[in-house]
């Protein structure tokens, strides 16, 4: 990592920021009342909304062919 330049352009080095990002967006959204997540549920939901908000789904449904490959 180039960490001296990162600093310099005002970007976070460390996981702490990322770790909270996650414990929110994730954690948070997983665990709202009456919520229950089986491992593979989780991950499913996690791995659409990322594809989602990145503006990919439709190539991750190209990637994946008709049947797709989600977990059930």
């Amino acid at each position: 990592m180039r960490y001296a330049e990162f600093r310099a352009a005002g970007l976070f080095v460390g996981s702490g920021v990322i770790e909270a990002g996650c414990k929110a967006v994730i954690g948070d959204r997983l665990k709202r009342s009456g919520m229950r997540w089986p491992l593979t549920g989780a991950n499913n939901i996690i791995t659409l909304r990322c594809v989602m908000k990145s503006g990919r789904l439709e190539d991750y449904w190209e990637d994946r062919g008709a049947g797709g490959t989600l977990q059930r």
